[in-house]
């Protein structure tokens, strides 16, 4: 088995397609399907199902395609240490961060690195936290700053740098705009606007309202802050948000307290493989955090591997 017939395969995988994975690989389609039918003669067993439109991965590819996303991030991760023995930085890093996620200035952040390491080509995705712990734990992005409830993911370290009480914000004229603090009981017959699913706040919302037993139905979904924030300043229904975000809007809108014990907090945490998976480049850039931010980051560190221990 050869490193060049899993990037084959993890690519197949990716596209579910065979032409768009050799497009993606620049090479001829023939090859590409010679390879992989190389590897399924090795590994006796089929890790497609293959139709005109598509292909599926097989339960045998399944297992195949975590197994080789770890072996090729640990082949990369082999020759960037060779690289960095000579005084060398090359290879790719792949960061993901939720939107607004604040506490750090990603751009800018990015911008630091690539002027310090030209060589090291930068991957940027930009999506819910849920979608970005996933491909952390895939050995998809190198790095990620997400936004949870601080809850263990599997295939996941979490290395808090800030936390920030959830609340709720309103209309001016909401009947609620007066209160000095909220339960989530008390918004039973509330219309809300919150994010996507895969939102650290909406995952926090949820389970907020799920703990209540009290029903969340989010009739007005966004994907954005600011509309949000405008839709509740419209009157349009109420949001649970992190404080940072109900700071936002320019005309200030009513944000309660919840009671305390109503929700879970909003954590930023810098998500990384497990402690011994984190590539050079990883640990570069992590190294270039904001003393404040990194100081946290390496107490957080350092408790969960006391708490191993």
């Amino acid at each position: 088995m050869e490193l060049r017939q899993l990037e084959h395969f993890v690519a197949v995988a990716d596209q579910r397609h065979f032409t768009r994975a050799a497009e993606a690989l620049s090479i001829s389609q023939s090859g590409l399907s010679a390879s992989i039918r190389a590897l399924e003669r090795e590994l006796h067993a089929a890790l497609f199902v293959r139709n005109t439109r598509r292909v599926e991965l097989t339960e045998a590819g399944r297992a195949l395609l975590s197994e080789s996303r770890r072996t090729l991030a640990s082949a990369d991760a082999a020759k960037d240490a060779v690289a960095a023995v000579q005084g060398l930085f090359r290879g790719s890093l792949s960061v993901g961060a939720e939107q607004c996620i604040g506490v750090v200035d990603v751009p800018a952040l990015l911008a630091r690195f690539r002027a310090t390491h030209p060589g090291v080509e930068i991957v940027l995705r930009q999506a819910g936290s849920v979608w970005l712990l996933d491909q952390v734990a895939a050995g998809r992005l190198d790095v990620a700053f997400v936004a949870t409830s601080g809850r263990a993911v599997d295939g996941v370290e979490l290395l808090p740098m800030a936390s920030e009480p959830m609340v709720l914000v309103c209309h001016p004229g909401h009947r609620l705009a007066g209160r000095k603090q909220v339960a989530v009981t008390e918004l039973a017959d509330e219309t809300f606007v919150d994010f996507q699913a895969e939102w650290g706040a909406r995952m926090i919302s949820d389970h907020a309202f799920a703990a209540a037993g009290v029903e969340h139905p989010v009739t007005l979904e966004v994907n954005d802050v600011h509309t949000l924030l405008d839709l509740v300043a419209h009157g349009m229904g109420v949001a649970l948000v992190p404080a940072p975000i109900a700071a936002k809007k320019a005309a200030k809108l009513p944000a309660i307290p919840l009671r305390t014990g109503s929700a879970e907090s909003w954590q930023v945490s810098v998500a990384v493989p497990g402690a011994d998976a984190i590539s050079l480049t990883a640990q570069a850039f992590l190294g270039m955090l904001p003393r404040r931010n990194r100081l946290r980051a390496a107490a957080a560190a350092a408790t969960a591997l006391e708490t191993a221990s």
